[in-house]
């Protein structure tokens, strides 16, 4: 999702647009904007959002006629781009592209320079994808089942990487050893690296975003055993559903 950094500059330019049918094309240009756009990533380079981000400005630039520049400001969960944006002037022209650990934060952290919910106004919804639970190929097992068989034969043996604590890929990975009762340990990754460390086999499994994952599973890098929808992915119709399989 991205974000303008002030309900009251949203409003400002929700009302505008709903001005627009009304205005001459070049009376609209000048409107907004009328020079580049940042989108603040909260994530390395290659991750999800940053993919996300980069079809989005690409979309934006081509419609809107002026450049949208992809940011990245990776770390603390996405903290740091979320306080990038929130310090910078309220104009419309620092925009955030959003992830679930943005949620996440304001009740993992006791104290943070912002207030999401005061501070950040949504302007739209951009996406919506499963998490997919990922090993390297060499691992042993081939099935959830199979997985969590190995991890109670192999108690603390298991890394789990993530693209940092709090993020969707952390609480996804907890929320799966609390619902099979494995014990892996967690490895964050704030620079992103965690499917790197997997592809490598420093790592055993990564639970990620399917568009983050997708180019290295059809290339036969990574193994998907499973994903979070509530049914099967488009994108992935032979791999089942966590539920199918716990």
């Amino acid at each position: 999702m991205m974000e303008l950094p002030h309900r009251r500059q949203f409003l400002h330019l929700a009302a505008g647009a709903a001005a627009l049918p009304i205005m001459p094309r070049n009376a609209r240009a000048q409107a907004y904007p009328s020079r580049p756009v940042r989108i603040i990533v909260g994530f390395a380079a290659g991750s999800t959002n940053d993919i996300i981000a980069g079809l989005m400005g690409q979309w934006l630039s081509e419609r809107l006629g002026q450049p949208f520049v992809i940011e990245n400001r990776p770390g603390a969960g996405g903290n740091i781009g979320t306080e990038a944006v929130v310090r910078s002037p309220p104009d419309g022209y620092t925009l955030l592209q959003i992830a679930s650990a943005n949620a996440i934060a304001a009740t993992l952290y006791d104290k943070l320079n912002f207030n999401f919910l005061r501070d950040i106004a949504p302007v739209a919804g951009t996406n919506r994808n499963p998490v997919v639970m990922v090993v390297n190929p060499s691992f042993p097992a081939k099935t959830v089942p199979e997985f969590i068989a190995y991890a109670k034969a192999n108690p603390g043996k298991i890394n789990m990487g993530s693209s940092g604590i709090g993020t969707g890929t952390h609480v996804s990975g907890e929320l799966f050893k609390m619902m099979s009762g494995v014990n892996m340990t967690h490895v964050p990754y704030p620079s992103g690296g965690q499917l790197t460390d997997l592809v490598g086999g420093r790592v055993q499994v990564v639970f990620s975003p399917l568009p983050g994952t997708i180019e290295q599973v059809s290339a036969g890098k990574l193994r998907a055993l499973a994903v979070t929808s509530t049914s099967r992915w488009g994108a992935m119709p032979d791999v089942p559903t966590l539920s199918e399989r716990l």
